[in-house]
């Protein structure tokens, strides 16, 4: 049975900075929030949130192809703490990141109840990470609408990713939650926007490991400050020191070379001197 949607809500156009070739929306969880009932109500095609923090950026300069692709996303939101702080020296206001834990929490808080369906995919590294998710998020939000959780094989070829299409497609979800880690989950949603009917998906990165229970999130004063990266890195060193260490370091560094036009970022793929 389809939804039973409110009345559209009313939408302003986001405003946008454009950082290292990449466009970033100045834009808050209320906003996406927003944005993502549209869409959901209008049933105009399929779209795509990215949740986007340093590694995004500096991963876009590293592969063209990757920078159009998020300049392809339909919204590309500040996941890091770092996109708000310099999001706020181009004049926007941005009193908080739009972290993805707490955007699948407070989606769920806002609509539950106004009958969306929602599909978990992702969580490789641990397949049944999907459904101690659902688990979670039906105790603390009864009457959430799930229609059905998939865990991506490491080794994903042709057939079982038609397998993955196929079973979104007969789920029919108002909204995919993509949780394959920031880079991939942001290839994935654009290789298949145009094969699903799906009203939006979302990438959330590390939020099924941390609703699940099954990684720990760093404290509030922390990810506020700009710190998480740390308390990750600290948690998972062999799998998350170039993240941090390599690109963080390069991300300044292209910075740098940014503002002393030493370097012109464009923003249809690598990097052009002026």
């Amino acid at each position: 049975m389809s939804a039973q949607f409110r009345p559209s809500p009313v939408v302003k156009s986001h405003p946008r900075f454009l950082l290292l070739g990449v466009l970033v929306d100045a834009v808050q969880i209320p906003d996406v929030i927003s944005q993502m009932e549209l869409w959901i109500h209008e049933k105009t095609g399929c779209h795509s949130i990215a949740a986007t923090g340093m590694n995004g950026i500096v991963e876009a300069q590293h592969d063209p192809a990757f920078k159009q692709i998020l300049n392809a996303t339909n919204l590309v939101v500040p996941d890091g703490m770092p996109l708000v702080w310099l999001g706020r020296r181009r004049g926007h206001v941005l009193p908080r990141r739009v972290y993805g834990p707490e955007l699948l929490l407070a989606f769920l808080e806002k609509t539950t109840g106004q009958g969306y369906r929602h599909f978990f995919y992702g969580a490789e590294r641990e397949p049944d990470v999907p459904e101690l998710l659902v688990q979670t998020l039906k105790n603390r939000f009864p009457g959430t609408i799930v229609v059905g959780t998939h865990s991506r094989p490491r080794l994903l070829d042709r057939e079982d990713d038609e397998g993955v299409v196929s079973v979104i497609s007969r789920a029919a979800p108002d909204v995919l939650w993509v949780g394959l880690g920031e880079l991939r989950q942001v290839r994935w949603m654009y290789e298949h926007k145009n094969r699903l009917e799906v009203p939006v998906m979302v990438g959330v990165g590390a939020a099924f490991d941390m609703l699940s229970g099954r990684r720990r999130q760093a404290p509030r004063w922390m990810r506020e400050h700009g710190l998480e990266w740390l308390f990750r890195l600290l948690q998972e060193p062999r799998r998350l020191w170039r993240r941090y260490l390599i690109y963080g370091t390069q991300f300044i560094a292209y910075l740098a070379l940014e503002s002393l036009k030493l370097r012109k970022f464009g923003s249809s793929g690598g990097t052009s001197r002026p």
